[in-house]
């Protein structure tokens, strides 16, 4: 088995290959030939995990970088792995994988460099850096992700993230996109975000100021935090390097789909 076939299984590419536009077709016809899907997707993945810069990519995937780097823009543009991430969360719903019980919600801070959704972090001296924002169910499979600048309060993702689960396939009854429970952290103690999450039936599970202490995570507040760490194994999401912010959430796609493929 070949790096090819490691890093993009066969049930993976089947996936993948329902979601990506088909390719381009030259009018006139003739031009150089495209570059194998599977080998690219294999490099951005590479890239994704390993953290290696686009310019360091091994010549062992059979395309130069820059078509590498061209191919993942343009399936960034038409959000192709928001759309993998959410056929696999469909496959692991279907299966009854998913557990709507009770999710939670947390982020992460990274530097950065410059570029839109960046700003300085209070928590880095003032470096200028990005947050992920997950949502994940109870058993740490990550929902909803986005990101903001890191001097952006954790509170002002709450319903955005919300709103971006997806309609979820069910083992038995109709799709779903709504927990029973939301766990959260202090940063979350607004009495607006409970009202908001109770208008739509989830049970708030918010930690108060000044009531609870802020030397352990909970009982179920630990699970966002080991979603967390699943997402830091894609080292590309250690620092932000990429200067658009499409390119930077793509790569926090990436990582989900795949903690959401590796369940399956």
């Amino acid at each position: 088995m070949g790096i090819v076939e490691r890093l993009v299984p066969d049930e993976l590419w089947q996936l993948f290959q329902d979601v990506v536009p088909e390719a381009p077709v030259r009018p006139q016809g003739g031009g150089r030939r495209r570059c194998d899907d599977r080998a690219v997707l294999a490099a951005i993945v590479f890239v994704a995990t390993s953290g290696c810069a686009w310019r360091q990519l091994p010549p062992v995937f059979g395309a130069s970088w820059q078509t590498v780097h061209r191919r993942f823009t343009g399936w960034s543009t038409a959000r192709v792995w928001a759309k993998l991430h959410r056929v696999l969360l469909d496959q692991l719903g279907a299966a009854g994988e998913v557990d709507w019980s009770r999710c939670a919600i947390d982020s992460v801070s990274v530097r950065a460099v410059k570029g839109p959704l960046t700003g300085p972090n209070p928590t880095d001296r003032g470096k200028n850096g990005s947050k992920i924002h997950v949502i994940c169910d109870r058993a740490g499979l990550p929902l909803s992700v986005g990101i903001s600048a890191a001097n952006v309060h954790d509170s002002q993702a709450l319903v955005p993230l919300m709103r971006g689960i997806p309609p979820v396939r069910s083992r038995f009854g109709p799709r779903r996109r709504r927990p029973v429970k939301l766990h959260a952290d202090k940063g979350y103690d607004f009495e607006h975000l409970r009202n908001w999450l109770r208008r739509r039936q989830i049970v708030p599970r918010i930690a108060r100021r000044g009531v609870e202490s802020s030397s352990h995570l909970g009982r179920h507040r630990w699970v966002v935090e080991r979603t967390m760490s699943w997402l830091n194994g894609c080292r590309r999401l250690h620092r932000r390097y990429e200067r658009k912010s499409e390119h930077f959430l793509a790569f926090v796609g990436i990582a989900s789909a795949l903690i959401c493929y590796r369940r399956m």
